[in-house]
């Protein structure tokens, strides 16, 4: 059984910035696609930031583009996401998930159906 989990999560000022990470049991995560995504209370879950297995790959939502990064070590098994310059409309569970279904040197995909294992969430909660 796959288990993922994040941590990292906070309350933090506007303006301030978070390092979340997602760590896996096993080597799933050194293998394979992983996507961040968010879900604010009364609003659907949206993609936020995902890399490709090799690393060499990287998409990102454009509301955050440009302040979020994410990257991947593959000895630890972990995938950060590097928040910085937060909004209040950032505040949201923040999941990581794994997508199995692409290709390891491949575009990763910001379709959440593409992702099959899913953590529990870290809570990110930006004041203004």
């Amino acid at each position: 059984q796959v288990q993922l989990v994040e941590s990292g999560g906070g309350l933090v000022q506007a303006g301030d910035s978070l390092r979340l990470s997602c760590a896996a049991s096993g080597r799933i995560l050194s293998s394979y696609a992983v996507g961040w995504f968010r879900q604010a209370p009364g609003k659907e879950r949206e993609f936020v930031a995902a890399v490709s297995g090799s690393g060499g790959n990287t998409v990102y939502a454009d509301s955050v583009k440009g302040r979020f990064t994410i990257s991947r070590d593959n000895s630890k098994n972990t995938v950060f996401l590097q928040t910085n310059s937060l909004k209040p409309e950032d505040t949201a569970v923040y999941s990581c998930a794994v997508d199995r279904s692409t290709y390891f040197y491949n575009r990763p995909n910001v379709d959440s159906r593409s992702y099959d294992y899913w953590g529990q969430g870290t809570q990110v909660t930006v004041s203004s």
